[in-house]
């Protein structure tokens, strides 16, 4: 029986100094309120500091994209003013010959013509004729409507031509549209 009165004092004995041990180490763990605030100082810091330098880099971006597409507006006009100088040039060219006939100011006329619809070409210009197509609001301007064999609401004559940059109408047609016959 003594043996087994001795046991648990044993066991007392090896878990007493366990207990204390693990005691002075969770003492020895555990930072202390100063310490925390600390460290929560820091890391709020460091999210700022991560916050503000996004932000930083986000507004240089916003930046650097305004003036990219202002670059990029200036540069898209400078190339179709130099096509459009050349036309002006032949313009001039022609009107400056002080023998010329109603042929050679014509056929002058005719290539300065060509040349404007190679630059329109060259920039997606195209021109909205649309004699004989239905009348769309978007694209063309009914100015009048006439009596006409055509059906109705059908354009019959385009009193100035329209332009279109890409699909986007710069300019509609001006147009005179067939009426309901009665």
């Amino acid at each position: 029986m003594e043996q087994q009165e001795n046991t648990p004092q044993i066991e007392q004995q090896r878990v007493a100094p366990a207990a204390e041990h693990v005691a002075e180490n969770k003492a020895e763990v555990m930072p202390s309120l100063e310490e925390m605030l600390k460290e929560a100082e820091r890391k709020a810091q460091e999210h700022y500091d991560a916050w503000m330098y996004a932000k930083a880099e986000g507004e240089n971006i916003r930046r650097r994209a305004a003036e990219d597409i202002g670059k990029a507006q200036k540069f898209a006009v400078e190339r179709f003013s130099n096509e459009i100088l050349a036309v002006k040039d032949s313009l001039e060219a022609g009107l400056a010959v002080e023998t010329a006939t109603v042929e050679s100011f014509k056929s002058g006329m005719e290539l300065t013509l060509k040349q404007l619809s190679s630059v329109f070409e060259k920039f997606n210009i195209s021109e909205i004729n649309p004699v004989g197509e239905k009348l769309d609001p978007h694209k063309h301007q009914a100015i009048s409507m006439v009596d006409s064999d055509q059906p109705a609401n059908t354009v019959v004559s385009v009193m100035q031509k329209g332009y279109a940059l890409n699909d986007r109408v710069l300019r509609p047609a001006l147009v005179l549209v067939a009426k309901v016959k009665e």
